[in-house]
């Protein structure tokens, strides 16, 4: 699969872009682990034109994570065609457009996948961001805005025809967040669009190597995403990538060697922030780690694990658990 010069081989794995979670150290340790492409947390236009230090900080990138996309959201035409200059200066190898996130303090402003409520809109930002920047544009969105509106065939005909370079598609509507089944006959649907000559990425739900086969076999996708399946658990890269490539399952990564890198996700938070607030990003995802499920009577432990404020502290539990739970 090519994106524009980007050769990113047979049956790419990306990392999705989320708040919160794809940040530089994440990003690469997700790449170590196989991710043929990775994305930066979502980034909002209208902080970026106001020079926000903290949305600035979100565009650093490291040159061992390429190939690498920027990805922002808003509303307004000029100020997305300005935020995307201004991303580009940061030497991404993609700016990924943002029509796709769900949650109410996006989407009720019209951004993200509020977007779906207003297509006119949506292809005038694309056109008008296509225009501006000589890197390649892409985008990411969902089904449509809710069960009635599924309008991602025609969706991605129109955002192909302003100029758009690969389309990531979102098995899931607006009005469904991330509850329930993604579905991905629609995905599907757009591939098999003759119409189509753009790479279709598919996300949704995809939690295993088997899936991610699947998903490839069944829909004829180009690439597909894997976000939250990365919570706790950025080796589903390494797992994935080895199914793909060979059929067969990877053997059992041992409990001890997973911890260890739930260990080296900490220490990496914290180098990029500092103890407090590398503590405070990363204890959650540990929190959620499907290394931890079906240990009995986990629950106080994970409290406790949410709850940590030190490296000192994270570790003790951690070493605790691998004393008493392996």
């Amino acid at each position: 699969m090519r994106i524009r010069n980007i050769d990113l081989g047979n049956m790419p794995v990306c990392l999705a872009p989320m708040e919160d979670v794809t940040d530089p150290a994440f990003r690469l340790m997700c790449k170590r682990f196989g991710a043929d492409m990775v994305y930066t947390e979502f980034v909002s236009a209208d902080a970026l034109i106001r020079s926000i230090d903290k949305t600035m900080k979100k565009l650093t990138i490291n040159e061992a994570e390429r190939p690498v996309a920027i990805q922002i959201y808003g509303r307004d035409t000029e100020t997305m065609v300005e935020a995307a200059k201004i991303v580009e200066e940061a030497k991404p190898d993609i700016l990924d457009l943002n029509f796709g996130c769900p949650v109410k303090r996006v989407a009720v402003k019209g951004a993200g996948a509020g977007m779906l409520q207003n297509i006119p809109k949506m292809l005038e930002i694309t056109r008008e961001v296509v225009k501006a920047v000589s890197i390649p544009v892409t985008v990411k969105t969902r089904l449509g805005w809710d069960q009635e509106h599924r309008i991602i065939v025609e969706l991605a005909e129109q955002l192909q025809d302003c100029g758009i370079e690969a389309l990531t598609i979102h098995g899931r509507t607006r009005s469904q967040m991330y509850t329930g089944e993604a579905d991905w006959t629609l995905i599907g649907a757009v591939k098999d669009n003759p119409r189509m000559h753009i790479p279709i990425i598919g996300n949704g739900d995809i939690t295993t190597p088997q899936r991610a086969k699947e998903c490839f076999d069944k829909y004829g996708v180009d690439a597909i995403m894997i976000g939250r399946a990365s919570f706790g658990r950025p080796w589903i890269f390494k797992e994935v990538k080895h199914y793909l490539q060979t059929g067969e399952v990877l053997p059992p990564l041992t409990f001890e060697w997973q911890l260890n890198v739930l260990r080296q996700e900490v220490m990496d938070s914290v180098n990029l922030l500092d103890e407090r607030r590398g503590i405070l990003h990363v204890r959650r995802h540990l929190a959620a780690s499907p290394l931890f499920k079906g240990i009995p009577n986990f629950r106080d432990t994970r409290i406790k694990m949410l709850r940590a404020e030190t490296v000192a502290e994270l570790f003790d539990i951690l070493d605790y658990i691998e004393q008493n739970f392996q």
